[in-house]
């Protein structure tokens, strides 16, 4: 078997933690302490992130869509694919060596989503860009440290606590959707979700494209 390689290394600002990116022949993983945060060939999953949340929205031009974790591109790859020629999509990421990544290594992946006109990217904190504008966005699309039970959970209560979950709500549009990816369920969350005036909907979906893999949790709120 074809060896992992170490390409570059990466602080996570604000907790001291470290991100990795290998490769392997032609395959790039993701990963911090070990643990393997994503993988270019099994991103099915992260695609449906955008088709559910875009799928559903009511307005059909001029959206203005959030994602929080730029990842290997393939939620905005799937929410460009879904969107407008008008559309604008802002992409929070936390880490700017991920940005730098997938400017220089994973860009072809998604097909140089980060090329579009319609993005613009800033390294700051999704919680921060959420919580400077009310009724802004048709969409914010979450993929942040595997979800609300992720690695570094307290950090992330922020967002996926109910504070987060309120200032989500505040900065939708009316009938706008707030889409959530999870490696695994959570029926606390889902709680909350609705406790935050979310009409929720849970779907499991598979890893991969082909409908193969592990399932992963998405979780679509709508704002009524």
């Amino acid at each position: 078997m074809i060896p992992w390689k170490e390409i570059d290394r990466a602080e996570v600002p604000g907790n001291g933690s470290e991100v990795t990116l290998l490769v392997r022949d032609r395959e790039f993983s993701i990963r911090t302490a070990g643990t393997e945060l994503m993988n270019s060939r099994i991103h099915g999953s992260e695609a449906a992130l955008a088709e559910l949340a875009c799928s559903r929205l009511d307005v059909k031009s001029g959206w203005q869509i959030l994602i929080g974790g730029l990842g290997m591109g393939y939620t905005l790859a799937a929410a460009l694919e879904q969107s407008g020629p008008d559309a604008q999509i802002l992409v929070s990421e936390l880490i700017p060596a991920v940005v730098r990544w997938n400017r220089e290594y994973l860009g072809h992946l998604a097909g140089m989503p980060l090329a579009d006109p319609r993005v613009r990217v800033e390294e700051e904190d999704v919680v921060k860009i959420i919580g400077k504008r009310k009724t802004a966005w048709d969409a914010i699309l979450l993929d942040v440290d595997n979800g609300p039970a992720g690695l570094t959970r307290k950090a992330n209560d922020r967002l996926y606590g109910k504070i987060g979950l309120k200032a989500c709500f505040d900065a939708l549009r009316p009938g706008g959707i707030l889409a959530v990816w999870s490696c695994a369920a959570d029926e606390a969350f889902t709680r909350r979700l609705k406790g935050c005036g979310f009409k929720a909907e849970i779907v499991s979906v598979r890893a991969r494209k082909s409908g193969k893999g592990s399932r992963h949790t998405i979780w679509i709120g709508i704002k009524l």
